[in-house]
């Protein structure tokens, strides 16, 4: 198998190729914005560097979110035309799943992945004992902060929301990460079972952004 991994719902913009036996090239660039100007380059260059071109592409993996609603639009977009130009399968990836995945063996058993997803809210997922123990879930920082204190031993907190939860009543530790590692990215598109992993955007509350409530042009309507 060969598969080509793209995330850009988070802190970083990352594009890998891999195979059963790992990563064979790969490119992750800080960046909050401007994905559609530079995602296209950094696939081209990274199919290059990996060489036998996008026709040996056998899936295609992208981070659903949760995330930026801008970015991973971008992502999926890009993920979706691409696997139609190439007639492969494209693999939804949850981004609070590949942060799990990109902890060291050493954290694996206790892990909370969690984002900042502003306004005293983070994105989090939940495991024990190497398994999930709920769905992916936006909590307050309090709530969360809870959340972690009723865990026993010493849980890895893991994204960029760690720091928002972590607590020196509480033993953990910490990995703000930007973004999910190439090699978390390689392995969940790797493992996944593309008919149980749509690449539909995954939102765990309501876009900031709301729709305009006139049309160009119109008249105000005056309140009463």
């Amino acid at each position: 198998m060969r598969g080509l991994a793209i995330d850009t719902a988070l802190g970083l913009c990352s594009v890998v190729v891999f195979d059963d036996q790992g990563v064979i090239a790969s490119r992750q660039e800080p960046m909050t914005k401007g994905h559609s100007e530079r995602l296209a380059g950094l696939v081209r260059d990274v199919v290059a560097e990996a060489g036998q071109g996008f026709g040996a592409l056998s899936r295609i993996g992208v981070v659903v979110g949760p995330g930026s609603f801008t970015g991973l639009r971008v992502g999926l977009a890009f993920a979706l035309g691409l696997g139609a130009a190439l007639d492969r399968p494209v693999i939804g990836l949850s981004a609070l799943d590949a942060l799990a995945a990109s902890a060291p063996e050493s954290a694996r058993d206790d892990r909370v992945a969690l984002i900042d997803a502003r306004r005293g809210q983070v994105y989090a997922r939940f495991w024990s004992g190497g398994t999930a123990t709920g769905p992916a879930e936006a909590l307050s920082v309090e709530t969360a902060q809870d959340r972690v204190r009723a865990l026993a031993g010493t849980p890895w907190l893991i994204g960029s929301g760690a720091g928002l939860i972590q607590d020196d009543r509480v033993d953990t530790g910490v990995m703000a990460l930007a973004g999910p590692s190439a090699e978390a990215l390689a392995h969940l598109t790797r493992q996944a079972d593309p008919a149980l992993c749509p690449a539909r955007p995954l939102y765990l509350r309501a876009p900031d952004a709301t729709p305009p409530t006139r049309l160009p042009g119109q008249a105000r309507t005056e309140r009463a």
